[in-house]
């Protein structure tokens, strides 16, 4: 096994991008290893070997054990990585994205720091949600209204749809078996859906806001009504057995069929305004005044500006 003092980094360009990557992998009560460029899951019923540069998020769930060797290829490659709590419900902390670049961070930061262009981007994700209704002139409390309104239109409209007896959304924090089977199905598929969103964003929020998850929520629920719930009650409505890794299961396939980690990484640029491929790029400079940028890796006096 090399270590890495021995193996150089992988440049941005030699890896895949996030859109082309497997949405996420949820691992439980294993041991990871690392094997070259690999990774090593053993169980109880053997060792399967896993590329490493494939991974868009890795979710590390109960009773998983992973070393400093693996932990460093999916540093290398740029995977996400999450450890998350039983049925994949509760986020504890994550790891590294795969962009090296800045471009996408000072977009949002930019937007998300002027009330007017932060309220655009909310009506922006409106508009993606809810394609049929144009938000304009709405105000951030008129938005959440709405959208209260159109997830319990959703809830309902798929409750019918399946044949499910529906009571409403219920989710005691912690307590993932006190819902009903539909409820702790949506919240797995939910949990799942953040782990996809922590593949390609930052910490910035546009809805919600005051936690260094308000982005990844902000993604995620662009896509709740169309994929994660109706999924969710598709899983609930076929058996009450095993909801978390059904859904989860479920779900990777949906997300694999929509190809939605690329359609992510588009209404993410789209958002953002940000239309240029930046993931690939690998460089650091010097910023002046006026937003002038200059090269890195050079003293400069007065003589050299």
């Amino acid at each position: 096994m090399s270590t890495v003092s021995r193996r150089p980094a992988s440049s941005p360009r030699e890896l895949a991008r996030a859109a082309d990557r497997i949405s996420f992998l949820y691992l439980e009560r294993c041991t990871i290893h690392r094997d070259s460029n690999a990774l090593t899951v053993e169980t109880a019923d053997g060792t399967t070997h896993i590329p490493s540069a494939t991974i868009g998020t890795l979710l590390l769930g109960p009773g998983t054990r992973i070393t400093h060797q693996a932990m460093s290829v999916l540093g290398e490659t740029g995977a996400g990585v999450a450890w998350v709590g039983e049925h994949g419900v509760r986020h504890y902390a994550a790891g590294r994205s795969l962009s090296r670049s800045s471009a996408l961070a000072e977009a949002q930061a930019l937007r998300w720091a002027n009330q007017r262009t932060r309220l655009e981007t909310a009506r922006a994700m409106y508009r993606l949600r809810f394609p049929s209704e144009d938000p304009a002139g709405l105000t951030r409390r008129e938005l959440l209204g709405r959208e209260g309104d159109r997830m319990k239109d959703c809830y309902r409209a798929e409750a019918a749809r399946t044949g499910i007896r529906w009571r409403g959304r219920h989710y005691t924090p912690g307590d993932f078996t006190s819902g009903d089977p539909a409820n702790q199905a949506i919240t797995a598929a939910a949990q799942a859906m953040y782990g996809l969103s922590h593949a390609v964003i930052a910490a910035l929020g546009f809805v919600h806001s005051g936690h260094e998850l308000s982005f990844v929520l902000d993604i995620a629920d662009l896509y709740k009504t169309d994929v994660g719930i109706p999924v969710a009650f598709d899983v609930a409505a076929a058996s009450p057995e095993d909801i978390g890794a059904r859904t989860r299961r479920a779900l990777r396939d949906r997300i694999h069929e929509l190809r939605l980690q690329e359609r992510i990484v588009a209404d993410i640029r789209n958002l953002l305004a940000v239309a240029t491929a930046t993931d690939d790029e690998d460089t650091v400079s010097l910023q002046t005044d006026h937003g002038q940028h200059l090269a890195a890796g050079i003293n400069y006096g007065e003589g050299n500006w």
